[in-house]
């Protein structure tokens, strides 16, 4: 049963610039343990774009099991994402922009859901990891009921 699960995961691919994704991945690692199906595309000013979409092409056909791919990019109008967007007519993916860690685990801890219940979790994770850390702890304080 655990095998067939995993044939259906969604596949997980970051796309971003220099080595953003691949640290990413290797965090995630540390906290989850071994990930499968999942890879990592850099796109560099050298890059040529024909190779990076293909690189892409290639990983998004490796990557989906049957229930498709869910591509994560560092930014929104960012190369990276621009040729993430060129998969949608031909694969089964989404592309989901600003990938953060929380997205991430988020991603892997969820792959079971369909591609788009598991991209709408995905971009919730990412925003509700985003907090003003010091603001909110003052404003726990500040509500915080005086001790008798």
């Amino acid at each position: 049963m655990a095998e067939e699960n995993e044939a259906r995961q969604i596949g997980i691919i970051i796309v971003s610039t220099a080595d953003y994704g691949s640290a990413m991945l290797r965090t995630a690692e540390s906290i989850l343990g071994p990930l499968s199906d999942c890879s990592s595309i850099s796109v560099d000013e050298e890059d040529r774009v024909s190779e990076i979409v293909r690189r892409l092409d290639d990983a998004a056909k490796r990557l989906n099991k049957g229930n498709g791919v869910i591509i994560l990019t560092d930014m929104f109008g960012g190369t990276p994402t621009n040729l993430a967007l060129a998969l949608l007519a031909g694969h089964q993916v989404e592309v989901v922009t600003g990938v953060n860690l929380p997205m991430l685990l988020k991603v892997f801890t969820s792959r079971d859901k369909n591609l788009d219940e598991l991209a709408r979790a995905v971009a919730k994770a990412g925003v509700n990891g985003i907090v003003v850390a010091g603001s909110l702890l003052r404003e726990k304080a500040r509500d915080k009921p005086a001790e008798p």
